[in-house]
């Protein structure tokens, strides 16, 4: 017993021996990470929680709703569930094994055999239990434990980045069905109008100021706009389809807001671009995933270096049934002992070198998760920029063709102009407010991508 104790002492002591390295978390530089030029400091829309940034009360029901029932989330949640198992598992690494056996054995012995002469047949009786334990004296069971945490916050990151996704993906259809809807009041209003333009057309063929050919012009305006009209229906149809299947629901109508009420009300500011190694799921998950093949390199270093274990046998084992749990059937016995690999095909080395490979692959997925991040948030920038830019042209221009469009009604009946300017200038103010209508979504689309990118709705 002593010596078991004197055994023990020495792996843990030899503990002191550790091989495994420790982990630093990798030094990126992120100066300059994305395009922008406002002063940049702690503020980011990407820290707000989602119910901040999106006001509409249909649309934060929406959200929570797909929060508690969408499928790629609940996939993310069981992936997490059985990382956790793994995790639990690497905990339980110091702890020693023990198995249970009981056995019978009977054995027909040969009449010309050494002991067959003695007897024809050898029944024997045995319960026993077997412990087993290694002493960690390389560090394999500590990195196999930290591995096993990383990886399960990486799973956590994981589903913090569906969450993102998600939530980004249900602001962004809700907004599209409210742009689409105010298209189709835009057209369907358009429509009554240019029906009205066919009786004045006519009107004006039969008192002879337009011919045949204007008449012709203004009825193709009329269908042209039905076919708008129709293909912007079922867009709305296929939007909302999508949009239910986000919520885990079947396809149906929505209930929806207003789009023009629809406005984001919170400074767009984006915060220091080392803000993205915490708020960002996706960067967080592979640095994470770095550090778990970290962890795994140190096991496989582990490897090459001798095994301490320690097992212990002990229980009962009797050849008379009615014998085996007496006392003398009582049987012990203790094996330790290091082990040593001196060749097994060159395995341990390709693992190994296999691990350090992992290792470095992780590495620079690391790194290019965060310059894919600092490109999204430019990119969205820009995008936002654009846009913003874009509607205080494109309101200008809409009220002069909306303008010139009422001017040309009035022209046209005083012969001051032909039909085809007339249809012209609908067209154009048609189209136009039209785009005015995406453009206004587009910019909301933005500020949504902006937000997804600095991390947002994650939590």
């Amino acid at each position: 017993m002593k010596k078991i104790i004197l055994l023990i002492v020495v792996g843990l002591t030899m503990q002191s021996c550790f091989v495994a390295k420790n982990y630093k978390k990798p030094e990126v530089d992120t100066t300059n990470l994305y395009r922008t030029e406002e002063v940049l400091d702690s503020t980011s829309i990407g820290t707000l929680s989602w119910k901040e940034l999106f006001t509409d009360v249909k649309l934060q029901e929406y959200i929570n709703e797909g929060i508690q029932n969408n499928l790629d989330l609940q996939i993310a949640l069981q992936n997490m569930a059985s990382a956790e198992a793994v995790l639990k598992q690497g905990k339980a690494g110091y702890i020693p094994s023990l198995t249970g056996n009981a056995t019978w054995t009977h054995q027909e012995t040969s009449s010309n055999s050494q002991f067959g002469r003695l007897f024809s047949s050898i029944d024997q009786y045995e319960l026993s239990g077997v412990l087993s334990w290694e002493a960690d004296i390389w560090g394999k069971i500590r990195s196999t434990k930290r591995g096993a945490l990383a990886a399960y916050l990486q799973t956590e990151a994981a589903k913090r980045t569906v969450q993102s996704e998600l939530v980004a993906q249900i602001a962004s259809l809700y907004y599209q069905m409210l742009a689409t809807e105010e298209q189709i009041k835009v057209v369907t209003q358009t429509l009554e109008n240019r029906k009205k333009s066919v009786e004045v057309i006519h009107a004006l063929k039969d008192a002879g100021n337009v011919n045949e050919v204007g008449v012709k012009q203004t009825e193709a305006q009329q269908y042209a706009t039905e076919v708008t009209l129709s293909d912007l229906k079922y867009n709305l149809r296929v939007l909302e389809n999508s949009f239910n299947v986000l919520l885990n629901k079947k396809p149906g109508s929505v209930e929806k807001g207003n789009f023009n009420e629809q406005n984001i009300t919170v400074d767009i500011k984006t915060g220091v671009p080392a803000m993205l190694l915490s708020n960002r799921p996706d960067v967080v998950s592979a640095e994470l995933n770095f550090r778990n093949t970290f962890e795994q390199t140190n096991v496989a270093r582990s490897n090459f270096y001798p095994s301490l274990t320690v097992t212990a046998t002990g229980g009962f084992q009797s050849l008379e049934l009615k014998e085996w749990f007496s006392a003398k059937s009582l049987f012990a016995n203790i094996v330790t002992g290091l082990t040593q690999p001196i060749f097994n095909q060159r395995k341990i080395r390709t693992q190994y070198e296999v691990a350090k490979a992992n290792q470095q692959v992780a590495y620079l997925q690391f790194e290019k998760s965060l310059l894919t991040a600092g490109k999204e948030v430019s990119d969205a920038l820009a995008s936002y920029t654009n846009e913003t830019d874009k509607l205080v042209s494109r309101k200008k221009q809409l009220d002069a063709l909306k303008a010139a469009a009422n001017y040309s009604d009035e022209l046209l009946q005083y012969g001051m102009v032909n039909y085809l300017e007339v249809l012209t200038a609908k067209d154009n103010a048609l189209s136009t407010e039209i785009n005015y209508i995406d453009n206004k979504y587009q910019q909301l689309n933005a500020v949504i991508s902006l937000y997804k990118a600095l991390g947002g709705g994650a939590n």
